[in-house]
């Protein structure tokens, strides 16, 4: 496997390319189906289509379904369960742009928890890298001092529990199988699908009309308008993390994940030339600020 990693570096930057050019595109369609169906019910059922998916990447060889650490591998999917339903929720009703700011703030946090919780030392280069970050984090979401909104926060709420995932999964989770991470963590997240539709069912809400009634909205049928968005989610997540996988076993992580952060670029760029969703001079400057700031954290953890 050493041989293959260091002889791929270019083939890994392209798998992770793609992978990150599938989800900038897929994920500006999160609206679409929040306009209908609700958050609980949309992770209930692209689990369900996804299952198996990764079934099928298990008998491509990227190993068994069953994991050898369960405890670990469990809290791992609970923290990516938590870090994914802050992010679509936030896609529901903010510009890819920020949620996605909001999400790749993970690196931040992980270098937080590396240092403060863990008690390992981090030199000046990357703590020049968090505050960079911060101040990018700060232009891309442009809270308003004077009319504070708490929503421009969940983003950034998704972006702590995806770096406490990335901590475990780095600390605990490194000898599982690629398949058995991703298929406990799709579980995971269909179960709490159906325990947030079930918890619906007993006690209703009045949701909103449209994207602003994501995150209350119970079970909707039929969903004809939203299903093939589910379908479209469910099959581009599926290819893009088996590319994303890919990626990691040609190239080596720390250069690997610098091409991560080229969803930043995809995702706003697809909602600009193709739904009109425009970004501020200041905006792009704080994308910009957060690869810088996520490169270099990655580049020195190497």
């Amino acid at each position: 496997m050493q041989a293959e990693t260091n002889s791929a570096p270019l083939a890994a930057a392209l798998y992770m390319i793609a992978a990150m050019s599938i989800i900038g595109v897929i994920d500006n369609y999160v609206i679409r189906l929040a306009e209908s169906i609700g958050l609980w019910q949309f992770h209930f059922m692209r689990s369900l289509m996804m299952l198996p998916l990764v079934g099928l990447m298990s008998l491509m060889g990227l190993g068994g379904l069953f994991p050898r650490r369960k405890g670990w591998v469990l809290l791992r999917s609970l923290l990516l369960t938590v870090a994914m339903l802050f992010y679509f929720s936030a896609l529901a009703f903010m510009p890819i742009a920020q949620a996605l700011a909001g999400l790749f703030t993970s690196p931040i946090f992980v270098l937080l928890v590396t240092a403060f919780g863990l008690r390992q030392r981090i030199g000046p280069w990357r703590i020049l890298a968090v505050l960079m970050g911060f101040a990018g984090i700060l232009f891309v979401l442009q809270p308003d001092p004077g009319a504070f909104d708490a929503t421009v926060l969940i983003p950034v709420a998704g972006g702590f529990f995806y770096a406490l995932g990335a901590v475990v999964t780095r600390r605990h989770c490194a000898g599982e199988s690629t398949a058995a991470l991703l298929g406990a963590m799709v579980t995971a997240l269909g179960l709490t699908g159906l325990g947030g539709l079930i918890w619906l069912a007993l006690f209703p809400a009045t949701p909103l009309p449209g994207p602003d009634g994501f995150v209350a909205r119970g079970w909707v049928w039929p969903m004809a308008e939203a299903m093939p968005w589910v379908a479209l989610q469910a099959v581009g997540s599926a290819t893009a993390v088996f590319m994303l996988i890919r990626a990691y076993q040609l190239g080596e992580p720390s250069y690997v994940s610098v091409f991560e952060f080229s969803v930043m670029i995809f995702g706003p760029l697809f909602a600009w030339v193709v739904l009109g969703v425009g970004l501020g001079p200041w905006q792009m400057l704080g994308i910009g600020l957060i690869v810088l700031a996520g490169a270099i954290i990655a580049l020195r953890s190497g």
